[in-house]
């Protein structure tokens, strides 16, 4: 276990709630949601077809009798068919493209924005956010949940914010410095660009103000964080949400950061087999569903998130009562079946990490020229060890494939390239071409 180097106050007494009075309030807010998304054409005739009615519900586990909703309920009931109140109700609309079809929308009553703000504070101060931090925000502003979950989170905390956006990294740099700033919000992958750009201008791990990392937005693993930690000289704390859901604030560590604690008094969890839909047990690895009990103009039934984690349901010594759940490990729908073995982006990332001299900066080419699949992984070298000799790039390319058979048990064409060859965003990282969907 993780000794905490912060204190781990409590922001909302509802996050530890006995298990038996969290279970009986779950059990009335899901009978009222079920009741509040009866009220929606799709859902009614979806809750028909499944012969559930919400009188039928008065415990937790008859979620189980609920039709699950998917990416795709959303995309077909665009813009906004899944609304449960009148649109003179909404306070704010936000979206999420994702990287194929229509967008999918979610949408806000004031109720709605007022609990949001309370479930990120809640992770946020649970990862050491006081009031009087100043904290530097780089995510992106706009559809995108990111940028003003967090925005809001913080000011309910009390902190101060900088609403950076993404993009333009010497000036994040040049705000993180000049203005002071203690935490940063970002996803995972930029805070490592932020940090290599930090390090060109001469800045060594701990010069920066900064003390503390919020990051979310994309899977990432204990190596990345460990390799952020060392890169800006900060504790770094994890965190989860879906727009779909209610954007992030769906959980977050604590100090001993053996897992995100779910914000159960709003969202009951499930964990399913992608493929048979059977909840498998806790400490497996199976596809997080969400139901929604508190959400006013959207509420979502068993939502299928394709997210793939485990939950915990042992004592945290925090305090903390709710369930934890794992880093996402990936996504059912990301996985990829590379010459009949099923292999993860987030796996390349761990075994690229092993490996002193790589950057974790990394794309995957996965093609099909012939009757057999060609994976091919890009790696982006550090600055220091471009200069290298021929033979020394050799041993280090020989590194890179050993690890990643090791880890994936596939083998994997190796490309080093120069450093800041691959692309950067704010946004998401780009982890994955294949091409063998397209071509």
């Amino acid at each position: 276990m993780t000794t905490p180097v912060l204190e781990s106050p409590i922001f909302d007494p509802a996050e530890t709630l006995p298990v038996p009075e969290r279970r009986a309030l779950q059990a009335r807010r899901l009978a009222e949601t079920v009741r509040r998304a009866s009220a929606v054409p799709f859902y009614r005739d979806a809750l028909g077809r499944a012969g559930a009615t919400p009188e039928a519900i008065r415990a937790v586990d008859d979620v189980r009798r609920l039709p699950f909703t998917t990416k795709d309920d959303l995309r077909e009931t665009y813009p906004l068919g899944l609304l449960a109140v009148p649109r003179g109700e909404l306070a704010r609309v936000h979206g999420s493209s994702g990287t194929t079809g229509k967008p999918t929308f979610v949408a806000y009553t004031r109720r709605d924005l007022d609990t949001w703000s309370g479930l990120v504070a809640r992770f946020l101060v649970a990862g050491g956010l006081r009031p009087d931090h100043l904290v530097h925000v780089a995510f992106g502003y706009g559809l995108f949940t990111g940028g003003f979950g967090l925005h809001y989170g913080i000011e309910r905390v009390g902190a101060a914010v900088v609403p950076a956006a993404g993009g333009n990294t010497p000036r994040q740099v040049m705000l993180i410095r000049d203005l002071g700033a203690e935490v940063l919000v970002c996803t995972p992958s930029y805070a490592l660009h932020i940090a290599e750009v930090a390090a060109a201008e001469g800045f060594r791990p701990g010069d920066l103000p900064l003390r503390l990392g919020h990051f979310g937005g994309e899977p990432w693993t204990e190596e990345m964080r460990a390799a952020i930690e060392s890169a800006l000289g900060i504790r770094a704390f994890n965190n989860y949400g879906l727009s779909e859901v209610i954007g992030p604030g769906v959980s977050g560590e604590c100090p001993y950061r053996t897992g995100m604690h779910v914000q159960e008094d709003h969202f009951l969890v499930e964990c399913v087999d992608p493929d048979t839909l059977a909840h498998v047990p806790d400490g497996q690895v199976g596809e997080l569903v969400f139901t929604t009990l508190t959400k006013e103009a959207m509420p979502v039934l068993r939502y299928r998130t394709r997210d793939l984690a485990a939950l915990d349901r042992s004592p945290c010594p925090c305090g903390r009562t709710g369930v934890r759940m794992s880093r996402v490990v990936g996504r059912s729908d990301d996985m990829l079946i590379i010459r009949g073995v099923n292999v993860f982006p987030s796996q390349i990332e761990e075994a690229l990490l092993r490996v002193e001299g790589t950057a974790p900066h990394y794309l995957i080419e996965v093609s099909r020229p012939g009757s057999l699949d060609e994976a091919v992984v890009k790696v982006e070298m550090r600055p220091s060890d471009f200069r290298d000799e021929m033979r020394q790039l050799q041993e280090l390319h020989d590194r890179i494939d050993r690890e990643i058979h090791a880890v994936t048990g596939v083998r994997m064409a190796v490309e080093l390239v120069a450093p800041n060859t691959l692309e950067r965003s704010a946004g998401k990282a780009r982890r994955v071409l294949d091409h063998r969907r397209t071509g």
